[in-house]
């Protein structure tokens, strides 16, 4: 089999309903709208949540707390995944979003102290545990608060 042989399975590549194309198709005149009612209509059909005129689900639950718009949120690491880097590396939060170690970086970077560290490394975030600072000293490292 070559490259120019290659063809997609019977039936895999089904052909779109064109919908308002005569009668012929199949699909013309109200184009599997049907005769009547909302939903025949144009713009017609009720928005997302609606139940008909009961009372809606997101209105008949209560509602609790809220949300406070000023929250940091951090991206947060432990201890032991930092045992990647090599002894003696200054690590920040470029260090581990290039790494990948973290996604992204959000308000800034926490260190939480789960774990174990066997290596002495320079640690620079945002935040750390105490935990976690003191197992980063106690290997032999530095702690930074950026």
């Amino acid at each position: 089999m070559k490259l120019q042989d290659l063809k997609p399975a019977e039936g895999s590549k089904k052909s779109r309903k064109r919908l308002g194309r005569g009668t012929a198709t199949g699909w013309g005149k109200t184009a599997g709208r049907g005769q009547d009612g909302q939903n025949s209509r144009s713009g017609g059909g009720t928005r997302p949540g609606f139940e008909g005129g009961q009372m809606p689900l997101y209105r008949r639950l209560p509602k609790r707390g809220f949300t406070n718009i000023f929250a940091k949120e951090y991206a947060c690491i432990n201890v032991d995944r930092l045992n990647i880097f090599e002894n003696g590396t200054e690590i920040t939060p470029e260090l581990l979003l290039e790494r990948r170690v973290i996604r992204k970086v959000y308000d800034g970077v926490k260190i939480l102290g789960n774990g174990n560290l066997e290596k002495n490394l320079t640690v620079s975030a945002t935040k750390f545990s105490k935990a976690a600072a003191e197992k980063i000293e106690a290997a032999g490292g530095k702690v930074e608060v950026i």
